[in-house]
C-alpha cells in the first residue's frame, strides 16, 4: 500500500520538473524575440578574468532593422556599431581583433532544439538593475559546452544578467545591466559611430575556386553542432589565402581556420581567455605544411579534438 503515495510523490516531482523545462523553453523563446522587437539604452559591466569594463548600448528597432552602438566607457575607447547582426565598424584594438564577425549569420535561437544538448529550467527569480527577473538555468548535458545563468527581465525578457560556467560551477564571463531603460527609443545622434570607428570593408576576394566548406571537413564534431558558414579570402597583411569554417548548436559557436604555415613564424599554441580558447596545431599537406586553429567559446578539450580532426582534400596521408 506504501508504493501508491511514493508513486504518486514521483510522479508529481516528474511533472514538476517538466512544467520548469517548458517554462523556461518560453522564456527562451521570448527571449529570442526581445531583442528584434524591443528598443533601449542602458549602461552594462563585462567581466573576464577578474577584469571588469563598463559599456553604454544603445539599441533601435525601426522599420524591421535592428541597429545597434556599443561603447566602452573606462579603460581603452572600443567601439562597435551593428546593423542587423553584422558589424559596420569598430575602433580601438577591436580592429585586429575582428575575425570576419561581420560575415557571421545571425544565430538562430531554438529552445526545443537546445533541450537535445543542455538541460532547461527555471530556478528562482532576482532583481537586476531596478528590473525583476525570472533566472533560467541552461546546463549542457555533456561535457563539449559551457552553461548558462540568465537573469531575464520579467517584462521584456531581455537578459539583464548572463553568467557562463564551466563544467565546475565556476564563472568565466559575466554581463550584467546596471540601467536599463525601455522607455526610450535611440536617437540617431546616439547611434551614430564616433570619428575613430572604422568601416568594416567584407573582401570578396576567393583565393581558391574551390570553396572552404570544400577543401576541408572535421572528421568529429561536438553533438549538436553544425557547420553554418565557411569562406576563403586573402589575409590583409600577409597575402596567404585563409580558409574559415563556423559551428553553431543554438547557443555556443566555434570557428577552424586554416592558413598556409610556409614562411611564417607560426608555433603551435593553447591559450585561454575566460571563455574564449584558441588551439592551433600544424597539418601536413602535399602542397605543405598549414596551420590549423580553433577559436570559440568552447572548453579546451573540445578545442583541441576538433583541431586534430580537422581533414582536407589536399591533406598527407598519415604514416
Amino acid at each position: 500500500m506504501r508504493a501508491i503515495p511514493l508513486l504518486t510523490l514521483l510522479l508529481s516531482s516528474w511533472f514538476a520538473l517538466s512544467a520548469h523545462a517548458d517554462e523556461a523553453q518560453d522564456w527562451l523563446t521570448r527571449l529570442g524575440r526581445a531583442e528584434q522587437q524591443q528598443s533601449f539604452e542602458g549602461t552594462f559591466v563585462y567581466e573576464r578574468n577578474g577584469s571588469f569594463s563598463t559599456h553604454a548600448i544603445w539599441h533601435r528597432v525601426q522599420d524591421g532593422h535592428v541597429r545597434e552602438r556599443l561603447l566602452q566607457l573606462d579603460g581603452p575607447p572600443r567601439e562597435t556599431v551593428r546593423l542587423d547582426g553584422r558589424t559596420q565598424c569598430v575602433s580601438g584594438d577591436l580592429i585586429a581583433g575582428l575575425v570576419k564577425s561581420s560575415d557571421a549569420p545571425s544565430r538562430a535561437f531554438d529552445p526545443k532544439k537546445l533541450t537535445q544538448f543542455y538541460e532547461l529550467a527555471v530556478i528562482g527569480k532576482s532583481r537586476v538593475a531596478g528590473r525583476h527577473a525570472v533566472i533560467v538555468s541552461i546546463s549542457p548535458r555533456d561535457h563539449y559546452r559551457y552553461g548558462f545563468e540568465l537573469h531575464l527581465d520579467r517584462e521584456t525578457a531581455l537578459p539583464l544578467k548572463s553568467l557562463l560556467l564551466n563544467d565546475q560551477g565556476q564563472l568565466l564571463e559575466r554581463f550584467q545591466y546596471a540601467r536599463l531603460d525601455t522607455s526610450v527609443i535611440p536617437a540617431e545622434h546616439d547611434l551614430k559611430p564616433g570619428s575613430g570607428c572604422s568601416p568594416v570593408a567584407v573582401s570578396t576576394d576567393k583565393a581558391s575556386d574551390m570553396p572552404a566548406s570544400q577543401a576541408w571537413h572535421l572528421d568529429w564534431l561536438p553533438p549538436g553542432f553544425q557547420q553554418i558558414s565557411s569562406a576563403t579570402r586573402k589575409d590583409s597583411q600577409t597575402k596567404s589565402s585563409v580558409d574559415s569554417l563556423m559551428y553553431d548548436d543554438g547557443l555556443a559557436r566555434f570557428s577552424v581556420f586554416l592558413e598556409s604555415a610556409r614562411g611564417a613564424d607560426m608555433n603551435e599554441t593553447r591559450a585561454q581567455l575566460g571563455p574564449t580558447v584558441a588551439v592551433s596545431r600544424r597539418l601536413n599537406t602535399v602542397d605543405g605544411e598549414m596551420m590549423v586553429t580553433v577559436v570559440g567559446e568552447i572548453p579546451v578539450g573540445t578545442a583541441e579534438r576538433i583541431a586534430l580532426s580537422v581533414r582536407g582534400e589536399k591533406a598527407a596521408a598519415k604514416p
